[in-house]
């Protein structure tokens, strides 16, 4: 199997992380928790991963704090850990995945897609939501290009359809594999593409 392989469909998961997903991603670290990334981080934990959420909005942290409570007390699969960080440098310095939910804007990305890469082990695979971004261009700004995802479509059990799983073309197969065994194991159907986009930055380096 290549790294290469465009439109590869994965079937729908749910119901946790099977083995090898877990030993691949244990942790994942979650950066903004406003409505999005809360639920992200709640499907993350109910799916069975332990999540380190963080915010720079102390009442952001607080309410997923108490809708992880809520969503325990119901006993409906809270069973992975939720954990607060109040900086991104805690949030990732023991992350298998570190998932952002900044504006899809390309410094916005560009911004926080450095920030974790210089301050996350080398082994966290970065994934971003992003409609308008290429990823190969964010990937050329990190030291860990093989590791970087987008993903389009939506994220967590309230997504609709399928989601697109982009990266570039020297992404690494085990990490394709194990990001989206992870989205699988949130409940959804998960297409694995070749980030088709072009790349601007790239391009204006040449």
């Amino acid at each position: 199997m290549s790294g290469d392989e465009v439109a590869r469909t994965a079937g729908c998961g749910g119901g946790g992380a099977d083995a090898k997903v877990r030993a691949a991603i244990r942790t994942v670290a979650v950066i903004g928790a406003g409505r999005v990334g809360r639920s992200f981080a709640l499907a993350s934990a109910a799916a069975g991963f332990d999540v380190v959420l963080e915010d720079v909005m102390p009442a952001n942290l607080r309410r997923a704090q108490e809708e992880y409570a809520d969503l325990a007390a119901e006993n409906t699969g809270a069973r992975g850990r939720l954990a607060v960080a109040a900086t991104i440098e805690d949030a990732v310095r023991e992350a298998d995945l570190a998932v952002d939910f900044v504006p899809d804007e390309l410094e916005s990305k560009l911004e926080i897609f450095c920030l974790i890469d210089r301050m996350a082990p080398p082994r966290t695979i970065l994934l971003t939501p992003s409609e308008a971004q290429s990823i190969t261009d964010l990937a050329s700004c990190t030291y860990r290009g093989e590791r970087c995802f987008a993903v389009r479509g939506g994220l967590g059990a309230a997504s609709a359809g399928p989601v697109r799983l982009l990266h570039p073309a020297g992404a690494e197969v085990e990490a394709i594999e194990a990001v989206s065994g992870f989205l699988r194991a949130l409940g959804g159907e998960v297409r694995v593409e070749v980030d088709g986009d072009v790349p601007m930055l790239v391009k204006n380096l040449g």
